[in-house]
């Protein structure tokens, strides 16, 4: 009698005779199944950023949208999430291994769900010194990095001045217009009212 056994993984193990046990069909299959196990499936991770451009005022809260999406392996909590800024000063590092990594601040956090693909950056009462471009990066367990697109951050001076925001440029643009106007109204008006004086004396004098 002879025995046949199948090497191509997804095929059925074919057994015929009588001097085949269990033990050697449960051999074969852990032979055959040993070369899957051995080249896993590598991730595929997308990571969003939303939206691209962010504005806030001072003192303000701002949450810095960034999304995971992996079909593959919807257990995201293995991975290493970072966050940095970059403005004309260069690259500055907020976030590292998904914890702050700036000293003595508490502002800023990553604020999401890391189980949930949600790795969102705050940022509590901001300043102008916050503005830039802020990237969020992912490291895989395999070593792979993967980063957004960036959002980048504006942030408007708050003067206090009434409830304006503008910038002091504008305002003293307003005040020079409105002092322009008034004074091409006085040359405007002036012969006018020199005409109406003289009227007003010639008829006292009639």
């Amino acid at each position: 009698s002879a025995v046949f056994f199948s090497l191509f993984p997804g095929t059925d193990v074919g057994v015929t005779g009588g001097c085949a046990n269990k033990e050697n069909a449960a051999a074969v299959f852990h032979v055959t199944a040993q070369p899957l196990l051995l080249t896993p499936e590598p991730w595929n991770l997308l990571v969003t950023q939303t939206p691209a451009k962010e504005k806030a005022k001072e003192g303000e809260t701002v949450v810095l949208n960034c999304h995971l999406n992996s079909p593959q392996h919807p257990s995201l909590t293995d991975l290493m999430v970072k966050w940095y800024k970059e403005d004309e000063k260069g690259q500055m590092d907020l976030l590292e291994k998904n914890v702050t990594i700036l000293p003595n601040n508490s502002r800023i956090f990553m604020s999401g769900d890391l189980s949930q693909g949600d790795v969102s950056l705050i940022i509590l009462n901001v300043t102008t010194s916050d503005h830039g471009i802020y990237f969020c990066e992912v490291t895989l367990p395999d070593g792979k990095v993967v980063t957004g697109d960036g959002t980048k951050l504006r942030i408007r001076r708050a003067l206090g001045l009434f409830g304006m925001e503008e910038s002091i440029g504008t305002i003293i643009g307003v005040v020079a217009a409105g002092i322009g106007g008034i004074v091409v109204l006085i040359i405007v008006l002036t012969p006018q009212l020199r005409k109406c004086i003289l009227c007003m004396r010639q008829e006292s004098h009639q």
